[in-house]
């Protein structure tokens, strides 16, 4: 084993091995460490965002990625929300992720997340400056201004130790994470004071019984007395396996299965054969961390936040993490990137993450709990059905969950703006916000010609000299691509976009600004 390497990785869950690829693709060295040998076999985490699509694509492994799926081609991946139970005459479909594809190059996906872990350690395996320490454990870990230390040992016999170096330590090791810890890393955030069930089962029966609905892969049912806390069911398999999550009293244990199929038939209405396969308990709370660095240790994933598996939030934002912090290290281990660079890591993902639990996920608790309590059909049927309906033609309203970094010190926001979850999706070029994926003259997308570095998208007409002179004498690695300002290209309503390594635009304007080495300062944290 060696004793250094230039970043070390607690944690080698998804957002662990992502992070992994994401470094050695740039040619980092660094070492995983992971208690597990092989990936648990919980269908969690199945939801991928075209954003996170986008992130296997530029790891090299998209296509292998869609090939793991178990739905089949085509399957609608979406939800379905019904009053009480699924008997009831009041269930409305709400809109997926098709609305937004548009804006994003790759299309959403759908697996569990064990297939998803498989897929990234066999990219991880194919990386020379990656190793792999599956079935080891971080026990200690101390850090200084010049480098970090992690004492780690090995969890079967012999129980070997050793000590790892490097420059810098990220920590994707859970809830309960030891690095946070281990740099007094605080966290905060709603605490619903309620125990979760788990269930993964497989039932046909089930299945059967919801044809009377349109195909979805998530069905949600909705109780007063459960003060907007959803209980869900999930497909992971057509006709087959099942997940569920509701809530139980805090005294169930997990060989209470009778107790749990009588809460589980009394969300469906019905009752039906259940296969268990699995069961665990989680609370429900919503949980962000103060900052995600400390000197230089770095915490991303669930080590990070902890939510409630609502939206597919979880692993999306894990990922992204990773794909905000991965070029960040790599740019400040290959000298150009400042420490305002990695800085901006927990500037721009801490507050997305913030306004994302406590705004979007518990407002969608507090709005459903509202709801709930003010209208019942046991009341007043008529003004229930005419608050139901506003609520299913809402579905149709333009999503706002759109996160960008307007605010961040290394981009080039609007005066005032700030870094948040909530925005509008547009094929506006807008700083800090993600690239929209347009068509070039070539007939080729915009993405496939991104760089690992910076971009300059240039559809001014070869304004970009002064950018490409300027980059090299800073030491900033910067490609060109060139069009014409027409056709989508046009839509993007500025002819020089400066596109970062994670696909988020730096800068963006008409004309080459006055100092484009201030821009690339800036951009790079070198300021």
């Amino acid at each position: 084993m060696p004793g250094h390497v230039q970043v070390v990785i607690v944690g080698g869950g998804p957002v662990g091995v992502g992070l992994a690829v994401e470094l050695g693709q740039r040619g980092v060295s660094c070492i995983v460490v992971e208690r597990h040998l092989g990936v648990g076999r919980i269908p969690k985490g199945q939801n991928l965002t075209q954003r996170t699509l986008e992130h296997f694509y530029f790891w090299h492994c998209v296509e292998e990625l869609r090939g793991r799926r178990l739905l089949p081609p085509g399957y609608p991946i979406g939800g379905l929300t019904a009053y009480r139970d699924f008997r009831s005459d009041y269930w409305h479909v709400t809109a997926g992720l098709e609305r937004i594809r548009d804006y994003y190059f790759q299309r959403n996906e759908r697996l569990p997340q064990f297939l998803t872990e498989e897929v990234l350690r066999e990219r991880m395996a194919e990386l020379p400056s990656v190793e792999a320490r599956f079935g080891w454990m971080a026990k200690e870990i101390s850090h200084d201004g010049a480098e970090v230390r992690v004492r780690i040992a090995g969890e079967e016999w012999p129980y070997e130790e050793d000590e790892i170096t490097a420059e810098y330590l990220v920590g994707c090791d859970g809830a309960r994470s030891l690095v946070r810890e281990s740099v007094g890393i605080e966290r905060e955030g709603p605490n619903y004071d309620q125990k979760m069930l788990l269930a993964v089962f497989r039932s046909t029966e089930l299945h059967d019984a919801l044809t009377r609905y349109p195909e979805r892969t998530t069905y949600r049912v909705m109780k007063p007395e459960h003060r907007g806390i959803w209980q869900f069911f999930g497909r992971v398999e057509v006709g087959q396996t099942w997940f569920y999550h509701g809530p139980v009293p805090w005294e169930t244990k997990t060989d209470d299965r009778e107790e749990m199929k009588r809460l589980i038939y009394e969300a469906a209405g019905f009752e039906f054969p259940i296969e268990f396969s699995h069961v665990g308990f989680w609370e429900l709370r919503i949980e962000a961390a103060t900052t995600y660095r400390a000197g230089r240790t770095f915490i991303a994933g669930d080590a990070a936040h902890s939510h409630p598996p609502y939206g597919g939030f979880g692993l999306n934002t894990g990922l992204e993490d990773v794909a905000n912090l991965g070029w960040k290290l790599a740019a400040a281990l290959e000298g150009w990137g400042g420490d305002q660079l990695l800085e901006s890591y927990s500037l721009e993902r801490q507050p997305v993450f913030k306004e994302t639990g406590e705004e979007v996920i518990a407002g969608w608790i507090a709005t459903e709990r509202d709801f709930l309590e003010r209208y019942s059909p046991e009341r007043n049927r008529a003004e229930f059905e005419a608050e139901w309906d506003k609520r299913t033609q809402g579905d149709t309203a333009a999503p706002t969950y759109e996160p960008n970094y307007e605010g961040s010190p290394v981009v080039f926001g609007p005066p005032g703006a700030k870094v948040g979850a909530e925005g509008r999706h547009s094929f506006e070029a807008r700083a800090g916000h993600h690239l929209a994926p347009v068509v070039l003259s070539s007939g080729r997308n915009v993405f496939e010609e991104l760089s690992t570095g910076f971009t300059l998208l240039d559809l001014a007409g070869g304004a970009h000299d002064a950018f490409s002179e300027d980059a090299k004498a800073l030491g900033v690695p910067l490609s060109v691509v060139t069009d014409t300002y027409e056709g989508s290209r046009a839509e993007l309503g500025a002819r020089l976009v400066l596109i970062r390594p994670d696909q988020y635009v730096a800068w963006c304007g008409d004309e080459s600004p006055s100092d484009p080495a201030a821009v690339l300062r800036r951009a790079a944290g070198q300021d």
